[in-house]
């Protein structure tokens, strides 16, 4: 790996809001099962504690050393309800205090794991997790849930979305803030190292280390050199600086692995924005030529954009994965948010644009009284668009109470603000209590 290359980046960082995202440690937990919960969890304090004891500190010398500044330190887990359907305790809840414990300890900022896999059906321990995730919320500060309610090769668990619009009322009564902490997946990915919706795979090693990148105030500034070129040298610009970016990561990655003892993972090359001044993908769409994100052309710009990073990545380093591509919340990214202020940017819009990037409907607040039945149709509705183009897409919504069109939430930190978006009002109802599972599509079949 060429030093001088990646070092470039580093030019990036005090203009550009160039940035490494988060290093995330995953950890297995399947070893810590034990039908006695108490053991359980102690059994999972003590390995997250041990595994984990040098990730801050390795993390801040690395920034020192290359100046590069690392936004977050994070922690995955084995999804919980596998860890704890052993116990036979009637809720999880101890479960996620045991996780915010050992993160506080370490001193990461957020630890993920706290999930389910239902997209098939649900076992138990899933029924347990997700009914106990309202309370687990409440009780801690760092730790964030996710729940698959579809793939592509099982369809969509229309139980499951049902559930999970209850539970994201649920949250708005005891919190609205914790719906930041919870993510409804199709297609979750086992590598992700971010957040909220981060877990380790069963399928991982037993602790690896995996880095997301990000600046998108690196390809806005890359793009003001090339104004009125062809979409071509657009396309070729972002993905020369998609490389960059990438290898820093790659190096960082790498560096820190080796320095913890443990697996290098993947590098995740998403575009993460900030609600920080050039920091933002909608800024980005906007460079490349629409008036504001949201009007016609944006779909087909961001579909490039993702594209183009997701190339520029392969080509930088072999062990790419995660989300990787752009990330569009509502909230976080100064551009989005003005465009929702302005009635540019809708939740309709925000959804055909899900299909050609990475995630879903990302930190969107809408009125407080939405009812549990119109969020669950927002998940189906993303979910689908999921499994019919083989993507991962997520639901991240928060019901505002108190709060309609026209009103805004303050989140603060990295989450920014969001206006409140309007949302259909003709009901769905009928359609969610239906339940039952929408079949896998027959592009699932390729054994």
């Amino acid at each position: 790996m060429d030093l001088r290359r990646i070092m470039e980046t580093v030019n990036m960082i005090d203009n550009e809001n160039l940035d490494l995202r988060t290093t995330t440690m995953g950890i297995s937990l399947l070893d810590c099962i034990d039908s006695d919960s108490d053991r359980a969890c102690q059994k999972i304090y003590d390995k997250i504690t041990t595994k984990a004891e040098n990730l801050v500190k390795v993390a801040r010398e690395l920034e020192t050393e290359y100046g590069i500044p690392i936004a977050n330190k994070r922690i995955t887990v084995t999804p919980i309800s596998l860890i704890a359907a052993a116990s036979g305790d009637s809720d999880y809840v101890k479960y996620a205090i045991t996780l915010d414990k050992a993160a506080k300890a370490v001193g990461v900022d957020l630890i993920g794991g706290f999930s389910a896999l239902v997209h098939k059906g649900y076992q138990n321990g899933d029924r347990v997790l997700i009914k106990s995730i309202p309370q687990a919320l409440k009780e801690t500060e760092r730790v964030c849930s996710s729940v698959n309610v579809g793939s592509t090769r099982s369809g969509i668990n229309m139980d499951a979305v049902k559930e999970m619009g209850q539970i994201v009322i649920e949250n708005e009564k005891i919190n609205p803030l914790n719906n930041g902490n919870l993510v409804i997946f199709c297609n979750v990915v086992e590598d992700n190292p971010f957040m909220a919706g981060g877990f380790h795979g069963v399928g991982e090693s037993d602790v690896a280390l995996n880095v997301g990148v990000s600046g998108p105030g690196v390809v806005k500034t890359a793009l003001e050199k090339v104004k009125g070129e062809s979409m071509d040298v657009v396309a070729e610009t972002i993905k020369q600086t998609a490389f960059k970016v990438t290898r820093m990561g790659q190096l960082v990655g790498q560096e820190a692995s080796k320095r913890l003892g443990v697996d290098f993972g993947i590098v995740d090359l998403s575009l993460a924005p900030t609600p920080a001044q050039g920091d933002s993908v909608a800024n980005i769409l906007e460079e490349i030529g629409l008036e504001s994100v949201g009007t016609h052309g944006t779909t087909a710009a961001l579909a490039m954009l993702n594209d183009a990073v997701k190339k520029g990545g392969i080509m930088a380093c072999s062990h790419v994965g995660g989300l990787s591509g752009a990330f569009i919340p509502e909230s976080e990214d100064a551009g989005m948010i003005a465009a929702a202020e302005k009635g540019i940017l809708t939740v309709d819009k925000l959804e055909a644009m899900t299909a050609v990037c990475s995630v879903g409907l990302d930190m969107i607040a809408v009125p407080g009284d939405t009812p549990a039945e119109t969020i669950s149709a927002m998940i189906a509705d993303e979910a689908a668009i999921g499994m019919i183009n083989n993507k991962t897409t997520a639901v991240r919504v928060i019901p505002v109470p108190g709060k309609d069109v026209g009103d805004s939430i303050e989140f603060g930190g990295l989450f920014g603000y969001a206006p409140i978006m309007p949302v259909h009002k003709e009901s769905s109802a009928a359609m969610i209590n239906r339940g039952g599972r929408i079949p896998a599509p027959v592009h699932s079949f390729k054994n």
